[in-house]
Order: C-alpha cells, then structure tokens, then sequence
C-alpha cells in the first residue's frame, strides 16, 4: 500500500524532471506552471478540503500545537548551530530555509494517497499553522542575515498577509466554522481547478531539481537535512505523543513534517538576498534524500 500510495509522488517528480531536460514543452512553461499551481490550483485545493471538512478545524488545536512546536525548535536548533558550523551571511539563510520548510505538494500529495480525504482535511489544517510560522522566520531571518538590501519591514509584513495559501486556509476554516457553503456550482468549479494541484505541482517539483549543484555545499546539505528531515519530523512525533494526538491526525503530521524542503525557499532567496545556488543544491538533496524516509514513515503509520 506504502509502495501504491507515494509511487505516483515521486514517479511524478522524476517525469517533471525529465520533461525540464528535454526542454518539453518549451523552456518557459515550468516557472508559469509553478505561479499558476501556487496562485490559483492549490488556494482551490485547500479553501475547498477545508470548507468542506466533515471535522471542525478548531478540533485539531493539539495536533497544530505539536507542529507550532516543532517548527520553532527546529528553527531555534538552526540558529543555535549557526556559529559553530560558521555559516554566516546568505548561505546561512539558505540552510535555516531548508530547515523548517515543507514542500507542501510532497506532503499533501503523500498524505491524499495514504489517509484519504479525512487525511487531507487534517494536513490542511496543519498548512493553516505552519504557511505563516515558516514564513515569518524565514523572512526574518533573511531580513538579518541576507543581502541588506532586501530588508524592508513593510514588504516583510505584506509578503505574510497576502500568501495565498494562508489566505485560502483561513477562508476555508472560516467557512467550516461559520457553516458558510458556496454555490454549488461555484465549489464545482473549485473542486475541478483544485485536482490540478498536485500532479502540476510535483511536476513544477521535479522540474526544478538541480543535481549538479549539490556537491559544493556539501557541509550546509548535510546540517539543512539533518535538521528537516530527522530532527523536525522526530519533535513532531514526541510533540504528538505529549498532546495525545492519535489516528489520522498524528499521520497527517508525521508526513507533513518527513516532507523535503519547499520549492518556494529558492524564490524567497532570490528575492530577499538569500544564497539562491546553495538553496537549489538543499532542495534538490531532500527531495533525493526523501524518498527514503518518506517512504520509512509511511511505513511506520
């Protein structure tokens, strides 16, 4: 089942990769599919998992809890190992990001095909919680340690405010919560455009591993996935077991925080001063690295 459920993950990233490679369809499709995926396709997806929740998102507090917690122990452990691994300026920046960002299309996309709807309704509501968390230490951390002409307190603050996909969790949850239901037709077509989220968005995935620029980072791989993929999702479970979160709740969790790093850290880098190279080398790393322990925690729910 573990096998059936993330092949279609990683078969699809492999495929986005191929097709980049080859220049299909053209070389600009990739970067327009990417914004349309994260604008548009996915906002649909969450607003309407969310909306349509047999489960109250208020309900799932403890397991949100346990995210929060990890999130911000991980990002306090990367801070605490910046002066002795001596990563300083930009390229620091990049390891924090690799850190305590998810890809948010590898963990819903392994969460949808392992625990069902009732899965993808619990990792939306942990979407709800760790979009703004990862965003604001990001984007503070960048503000200190990147090129210090991107720092700008009021862009910092609009870029939070208006993410789409915090955006699109809130209204969900506010729609759930207030038993606000769209016209049917309306949500038909949310439904129909949200579907499109996944496959293009782990194609946009594998279309932008960079292999070759792995290697001179070696040291910054090493500490960023160490971090991420081990340390995150372990705080994650112990966080869980305190709170007594079970079930599918506790599944949810788990795949979301074994998920790699986001694609979405190298445009951060690229736009606040960050170490964009080093930033695509951790990506590329994690994705690789995570088809194992992806698949290792799949195993163990």
């Amino acid at each position: 089942m573990v096998f059936t459920a993330l092949f279609p993950v990683f078969g699809l990233i492999v495929l986005g990769f191929i097709l980049r490679h080859f220049g299909f369809p053209f070389p600009g499709f990739w970067p327009g599919a990417e914004r349309l995926t994260y604008f548009v396709a996915f906002p649909a997806l969450l607003f309407t998992t969310l909306a349509n929740s047999p489960q109250n998102p208020v309900t799932a507090m403890p397991m949100s809890v346990a995210v929060f917690g990890a999130v911000c122990l991980t990002a306090l452990a990367a801070l605490l190992l910046r002066k002795r691994t001596g990563f300083t300026g930009p390229r620091f920046t990049s390891v924090f990001q690799g850190s305590i960002r998810p890809n948010t299309y590898v963990g819903l996309a392994a969460v949808a095909g392992l625990l069902g709807a009732e899965g993808l309704a619990a990792a939306a509501v942990v979407l709800a919680i760790i979009v703004p968390t990862v965003n604001v230490l990001s984007v503070s951390v960048l503000s200190k340690y990147g090129a210090a002409a991107s720092r700008n307190n009021g862009e910092t603050l609009k870029r939070i405010l208006t993410n789409p996909l915090l955006l699109a969790c809130a209204a969900g949850i506010i729609a759930n919560v207030a038993g606000v239901r769209l016209p049917e037709s309306a949500m038909g077509l949310l439904v129909v455009l949200g579907r499109a989220a996944l496959p293009l968005g782990l194609l946009a995935v594998g279309a932008g591993l960079r292999p070759t620029a792995a290697w001179p980072g070696i040291k910054e791989i090493g500490v960023s996935s160490g971090l991420k993929i081990f340390l995150f999702p372990l705080l994650c479970m112990a966080f869980l077991k305190l709170l007594g979160v079970g079930g599918v709740q506790a599944g949810a969790a788990m795949l979301f925080a074994a998920a790699p790093t986001s694609v979405s850290s190298y445009v951060l880098a690229g736009q606040m001063g960050g170490d964009s190279e080093l930033m695509a080398a951790i990506i590329t790393a994690q994705t690789l690295i995570a088809t194992v322990t992806l698949t290792a925690v799949a195993v163990l729910i």
